[in-house]
C-alpha cells in the first residue's frame, strides 16, 4: 500500500513538473539592449544593458528556477532566485533583467554583462539546466541605445522575426511594454473622417439617452399599475370580497339604478313618515314646569 501511495505521489509531482515545464515554453526573449547610455535606468538610477522577457501564455507564469545565460557552454550561469513574488509574471506581460554584473542588487540583476561590438548570444534554460527554452543572437552591428526586438511580442522564430529599433519613426524602444504600440483606433478614425464636428455623434448620444429614459418611464408605469392591482387584490382578499366579480358591470339598466336609489332613500328617510306613529322625545329639565311661576296668572280676575 505504501509503495502505491509513493508511486502516486511521484506521478503527481512528475506531472506537475511536466506541466510547469510546458508552461515555461511560453517564456520568450522579447527585446535586448546591449549598450545603454541615454535610455532606461534601473532601480539604482544607473544605465546598463538589459534583456526583456515576455510571457506569451494567457495565464500567469512562474519563472523562478529558470536560468539566463550568455554562454551556451554554461547554461546555468544565472539562476533566477526562488521566493521573489515578482517572478510570477502575469499573462501577456513583460519583465526586464539588467545585464550589469551585480546580482547582489536584486533578483532582476544578472551576474554578467553584454559586450558592445560583438555578437551576444542569450539563452533561457529550464530548471534542469539542459532544456533550452528560448535563445537569440544579438548582432554586433547593434549601436548604442538601439535594441534588437521581436516585431510582435513573443511571436516568430529566426532572424525574420526580429528587427533593430532606435526610437526613430515607428520603431520605438519599448522596455517593459508592448513592441507594437497601438496609437490609432479604427472607429475613432472613421468618426473623425465622416463627422468632423461631432454633430452626428452628439445626436446619436442624445437619442440613446432619451430612448433609455422613455423605456424606463414605460417600465415604471407598468410596474406601478401592476403594484396597484396587486394591492387592491390583497385588500379585497383580506376583506373577503370576491375579486373575480367585476366592480362596475358594463351594462347597468336605469330601472336597477332607480330601485337601488329608492331603497336607499326609504331606508335613510323613513323616520316619522307614518301618520299613525307618534314619536315622543323626553326633555330633561332642571325644574318642574308645573310649579313654575311663569305659568301662573299675571292678573287677578275681576270681581
Amino acid at each position: 500500500m505504501k509503495k502505491i501511495i509513493l508511486l502516486l505521489m511521484a506521478a503527481l509531482v512528475g506531472g506537475s513538473l511536466s506541466l510547469s515545464a510546458q508552461a515555461r515554453r511560453a517564456l520568450k526573449i522579447n527585446e535586448v539592449m546591449v549598450e545603454n547610455t541615454t535610455n532606461f535606468v534601473d532601480d539604482f538610477g544607473q544605465r546598463h544593458g538589459w534583456i526583456e522577457l515576455f510571457n506569451a501564455a494567457h495565464a500567469p507564469l512562474e519563472i523562478s528556477s529558470v536560468y539566463i545565460t550568455d554562454d551556451p557552454s554554461n547554461p546555468t550561469k544565472y539562476p533566477v532566485p526562488l521566493g521573489d513574488v515578482n517572478t510570477k509574471m502575469p499573462k501577456r506581460q513583460h519583465v526586464v533583467f539588467w545585464a550589469d554584473g551585480n546580482p547582489s542588487h536584486g533578483t532582476f540583476h544578472l551576474n554578467f554583462k553584454l559586450t558592445p561590438g560583438k555578437d551576444n548570444w542569450i539563452g533561457i534554460y529550464e530548471a534542469d539546466g539542459q532544456t533550452l527554452i528560448d535563445s537569440v543572437t544579438v548582432p554586433a552591428s547593434l549601436a548604442a541605445n538601439q535594441t534588437y526586438a521581436r516585431k510582435a511580442d513573443g511571436e516568430g522564430e529566426g532572424v525574420e522575426a526580429w528587427e533593430v529599433r532606435n526610437d526613430e519613426g515607428d520603431l520605438y524602444v519599448t522596455p517593459s511594454s508592448n513592441n507594437i504600440i497601438r496609437d490609432t483606433n479604427n472607429k475613432v478614425d472613421m468618426f473623425r473622417e465622416n463627422d468632423e464636428n461631432g454633430v452626428a455623434m452628439a445626436i446619436m448620444a442624445m437619442a440613446i439617452v432619451f430612448s433609455a429614459l422613455l423605456v424606463l418611464a414605460i417600465c415604471f408605469y407598468i410596474i406601478s399599475k401592476i403594484g396597484a392591482r396587486k394591492m387592491r387584490q390583497s385588500k379585497a382578499e383580506a376583506q373577503g370580497i370576491d375579486t373575480t366579480v367585476e366592480d362596475h358591470p358594463e351594462h347597468d339598466s336605469g330601472e336597477e339604478i332607480a330601485a337601488i336609489v329608492m331603497a336607499l332613500h326609504q331606508h335613510l328617510d323613513a323616520h316619522d313618515n307614518e301618520s299613525t306613529i307618534l314619536t315622543i322625545n323626553k326633555v330633561k329639565r332642571a325644574y318642574s314646569p308645573w310649579s313654575s311661576k311663569i305659568y301662573s296668572l299675571r292678573e287677578l280676575p275681576r270681581r
